[in-house]
C-alpha cells in the first residue's frame, strides 16, 4: 500500500546528496515550546558549535528568565514579565541581533524552525510560504500543544527580520520511511484513506541524529547496522532502524501514543476514553486534559521529573517506586518488540534528558536483555559514557546527547543554498 504521504525516496539520507553552500551563513534555530523559547545561532556550514545559545522560559509569568551565552563569554540571565511568545522573542531576538552584529556577515542568513507535526504534507525540511503555515495550521489537530506555536514562532520572526527565509523540519519526516505495516492501524481503511489516520511518529530529528552519531562511533555504515534509538524525555519515543532508515517508532498520529511519559499516557486501551466520558462524565476537552498533561508519571505518582521520582522512590515511596516500574517496562516492551523486528539488534542507544542523564533508569530498562550477550560496564554507565557497554559485549549500549539544533541549522543551510 503506498502512503498518502509525499514520502522521502533516501529516508534519513534524504540531504546527503544535496550540495551545501561554501559561502558562510548566519543560522538562527528556534524551538518554540508551551512556555518557553530554546534557540542557538550558529555559523554554517563550517562551526558546529552555536556562536551563542539560550532558552527563555515561563512566558506568561511575571518572573519570565531570559537565559543567554555567548561563545567565550560569561552567560546573562535577565528575569523580566514576559506575557506572550511574541514579547519573549522580540527580547531575545533584540540580544540576538546585538550579537550578530559582531560576527561574520552581520545579520541572520535564514531562520530554522522546529515544527512538530508535517501530517501528510511533508517528507522534507522546507522554505516556508504561506501554504505551508496553512498545513502547519491544519496539522494542528494532530499537535495541539506545539504546532500553534511552532507556527507562531515562524510568524513572529517573519515580523521581527522582514525578507529572512523560515524553514520548517518536521519532526515527522524521518519516519516516512515506515512501511505500511507499521503505519496502518486496525481500523476501517477508508479512514486512513480518506483522513490520513495513521502513525506519524515525531522526535525524529534526534532520533536520526543520535543513530547517526552511534554509526560512527562503532565505525560502520549506518546502512550497515540495526539500532534502536531510546529519546526519554518530558516526551519520550523509541525507533527502530534498519539500513539506515526509521521502520517504526513508538508515537503515532499524535504524539500520545506509546510509552508512558512525563505527563502523557502512552499506550492505553482506547474504549478507556468512552469509559471517562460515557461513566465519568469527563467532558472531551477533560479528556484531552487528563491524557496529555495529567497522566504519565504525574498522573502515577504526582511527579514528572524522574530525579524526583527516584529520590522519592530511594526513600520508600511506593507510588514513586510503582511509575519507575510501570516507566521502565513499557520501554521494555518497545525495545522487545523492535528487536524482533529487526531480527536482532547492533547498538541501543539512550538520549535527552532522562536518557542521557540516569544511570539508574538505562541500567534498570537494560538488565532483561542479557540474552542479547549484552553486558554493561557500571562504572561507564555511571560516568553516562558515550559508549557504556564492556568490550566483550555482544551489542552496544550507548549514550549520546542529542543535538537537535545542530540538525536543523544544517538541513536550513542546504535549503537556503539550494533554493537561492
Amino acid at each position: 500500500m503506498a502512503r498518502i504521504c509525499r514520502r522521502s525516496e533516501t529516508g534519513l539520507g534524504n540531504l546527503r546528496a544535496n550540495k551545501v553552500n561554501s559561502n558562510a551563513m548566519i543560522i538562527l534555530v528556534l524551538n518554540c515550546g508551551s512556555s518557553s523559547v530554546k534557540y542557538k545561532v550558529f555559523d554554517m556550514p563550517a562551526c558546529s558549535e552555536p556562536l551563542f545559545y539560550g532558552i527563555v522560559e515561563r512566558i506568561g509569568f511575571d518572573d519570565s528568565t531570559i537565559f543567554y551565552k555567548e561563545k567565550g563569554a560569561d552567560a546573562q540571565k535577565l528575569v523580566k514579565p514576559l506575557k506572550d511568545h511574541n514579547q519573549a522573542l522580540k527580547e531575545t531576538c533584540g540580544l540576538i541581533t546585538k550579537s550578530v552584529k559582531n560576527k561574520s556577515n552581520g545579520k541572520i542568513d535564514a531562520i530554522g524552525h522546529r515544527v512538530v507535526h508535517g501530517g501528510a504534507n511533508f517528507s522534507n525540511p522546507v522554505l516556508v510560504d504561506q501554504s505551508v503555515k496553512n498545513a502547519i495550521k491544519n496539522n494542528s489537530k494532530y499537535a495541539p500543544l506545539h504546532n500553534p506555536l511552532n507556527l507562531a514562532g515562524i510568524e513572529i520572526c517573519e515580523r521581527l527580520f522582514p525578507g529572512v527565509p523560515n524553514i520548517a523540519v518536521f519532526d515527522t519526516a524521518l519516519h516516512q520511511t515506515i512501511p505500511a505495516k507499521a503505519y496502518i492501524y486496525g481500523l476501517p481503511i477508508e479512514l486512513y484513506e480518506k483522513h490520513n489516520i495513521c502513525k506519524y511518529g515525531f522526535q525524529g530529528i534526534s532520533h536520526g541524529y543520535v543513530a547517526k552519531e552511534a554509526a560512527k562511533l562503532i565505525n560502520k555504515p549506518l546502512e550497515n547496522l540495526k539500532i534502536i534509538t531510546c529519546h526519554l524525555g518530558n516526551g519520550s519515543s523509541i525507533t527502530a532502524f534498519k539500513n539506515s532508515e526509521s521502520i517504526d517508532t513508538s508515537m503515532g498520529l499524535t504524539p500520545l501514543e506509546g510509552v508512558v511519559m512525563a505527563t502523557r499516557c502512552g499506550d492505553i486501551d482506547p474504549a478507556v476514553v468512552l469509559h471517562l466520558t460515557d461513566e465519568i462524565g469527563l467532558s472531551l476537552e477533560q479528556v484531552i486534559e487528563l491524557l496529555n498533561k495529567k497522566s504519565g508519571l504525574i498522573g502515577l505518582c504526582g511527579q514528572s521529573d524522574m530525579r524526583n521520582i527516584i529520590e522519592q522512590a530511594k526513600k520508600g515511596n511506593k507510588k514513586a517506586q510503582a511509575a519507575i516500574e510501570v516507566f521502565v517496562y513499557r520501554i521494555q516492551k518497545y525495545i522487545g518488540a523492535y528487536i524482533a523486528t529487526l531480527n536482532g539488534v547492533d547498538a541501543i542507544v539512550f538520549t535527552a534528558g532522562i536518557g542521557e542523564n540516569s544511570p539508574y533508569i538505562r541500567g534498570r530498562i537494560l538488565e532483561c536483555f542479557g540474552y542479547l550477550g549484552l553486558k554493561i560496564d557500571e562504572a561507564r554507565n555511571e560516568e553516562n559514557q558515550a559508549i557504556f557497554s564492556t568490550d566483550d559485549s555482544d551489542i552496544y549500549a550507548m549514550t549520546i546527547p542529542t543535538n537537535e539544533e545542530l540538525v536543523i541549522a544544517q538541513q536550513t543551510c542546504q535549503i537556503v543554498a539550494n533554493t537561492f
